[in-house]
């Protein structure tokens, strides 16, 4: 796994059948039976997301974050969003988390620039996400269990509309 991850960046209707299978495996692995959250993974937000996919040389898939477009979930959400964040459990440890962030803020920033960026980071995160130019905006709160923090990136500075 110390090879570099290929990027791909989609929108749903350009996934295999297959790769939306992994892609929705993998979230629930983590999200729902790893950290014990029961919520609705499949929330209707999808369709007009950007899916962006690590993948090892092999093929599989070891980091994904999903970017949904500024306003896709109304006024309340005026800037793009990084989310679903998630680094295989069998890639844990080769330090994929900085780099699926890196490339999730560089493909947002590609597609919607000038705008910044928002994130729902689980609070324990928050130093990771900071050192990344998130600042919290907010006291944690209770997001499926988890405590949870609102931040936001600003734009990058020769970004700015």
């Amino acid at each position: 796994m110390s090879e570099a991850l290929q990027w791909r960046c989609r929108p749903l209707a350009a996934l295999s059948p297959e790769a939306l299978y992994e892609i929705l495996a993998l979230r629930a692995q983590v999200f729902v039976m790893e950290q014990r959250c029961l919520y609705l993974d499949a929330d209707g937000w999808d369709s007009g997301c950007w899916h962006l996919e690590g993948r090892d040389a092999a093929g599989r898939l070891l980091a994904y974050a999903r970017l949904l477009p500024p306003g896709l979930k109304g006024e309340a959400q005026p800037r793009p969003m990084i989310g679903r964040v998630v680094v295989a459990p069998a890639a844990r440890g080769a330090s994929l988390g900085r780099p699926l962030m890196r490339q999730a803020i560089a493909e947002c920033e590609a597609r919607w620039p000038g705008q910044g960026i928002d994130i729902g980071a689980q609070a324990h995160l928050e130093r990771f996400y900071a050192s990344l130019g998130f600042e919290t905006r907010c006291a944690p709160y209770d997001e499926d269990g988890i405590a949870h923090i609102d931040m936001h990136r600003a734009a990058a500075q020769g970004d700015r509309a």
